[in-house]
């Protein structure tokens, strides 16, 4: 703390550059571009959540912030460095996971077989079980059996136990509710809450608004590859139209 002429001048820390970001991004396949200058901030703990409709550019951001997709032009910041052009295999080091839309398990294999794929982060297959079953008991009953033959919301919850079982930094969940039963969507975003309070980073991609809505802290509303919208839950949730969420099915 410094005094001038007997005034208190409180130095405040600066605040900490968020834990990975999107700074004027351009991406897209081959001459068409989907992404148009897209911002995006996700801090440390936070659970931001990136609602639109389908074609909107949501699972190309994904892509890009996992390391999949070189943007064309602006950067991709993991704690405030430009990771631009950096493998999806070298960012999952530095623990950013991703649980891709349709899951991302391996259906011929079995849940132990799955959780095993974890362990090339160079973590012990023991340590991952460990993880993985306390979280979801239900796949620790199931983890001699074929992936491919679970229920969607147990294959969900194998593709979060893998990612999870690798302490991950960020975490990028690429429409998570998708063909799931409502209590098994809430089931999994209390989860996805607890892990926040953990200090895991968070970026949610979803159609449907209403659950993730209710565990995000900053929401944003991506239309045509562009932010049309940030703000709280609740500021977003009033502008969030029927007409391009599906608002019969949020």
């Amino acid at each position: 703390m410094t005094k001038i002429v007997g005034v208190e001048i409180v130095e405040h820390e600066p605040d900490p550059a968020p834990l990975i970001e999107l700074v004027g991004v351009r991406a897209g396949y081959g001459s068409i571009e989907v992404l148009h200058g897209v911002d995006l901030v996700v801090r440390e703990g936070a659970v931001v959540a990136l609602l639109g409709p389908n074609g909107g550019g949501k699972s190309t951001t994904v892509k890009v912030l996992a390391g999949l997709l070189t943007p064309t032009a602006g950067e991709v910041r993991l704690a405030g460095r430009c990771v631009n052009g950096t493998s999806a295999d070298v960012l999952a080091r530095l623990g950013v996971c991703t649980i891709p839309e349709g899951r991302g398990i391996f259906p011929n294999l079995t849940v132990r077989e799955n959780l095993r794929m974890a362990t090339q982060t160079g973590t012990r297959l023991s340590r991952v079980e460990e993880t993985a079953y306390a979280r979801f008991p239900r796949i620790a009953e199931r983890r001699n059996q074929l992936a491919g033959t679970m229920s969607g919301g147990e294959q969900q919850m194998l593709a979060m136990a893998r990612a999870l079982a690798v302490d991950p930094a960020v975490l990028l969940l690429d429409e998570l509710s998708m063909g799931l039963a409502p209590l098994i969507v809430e089931e999994l975003y209390e989860l996805v809450a607890q892990v926040a309070s953990e200090g895991v980073s968070i970026l949610v991609i979803e159609q449907f608004a209403r659950t993730v809505l209710g565990i995000a802290d900053t929401a944003a509303i991506m239309l045509s590859g562009r932010i049309a919208a940030v703000g709280t839950p609740q500021e977003i949730e009033q502008q969030l139209s029927s007409a391009y969420l599906g608002g019969s099915h949020e």
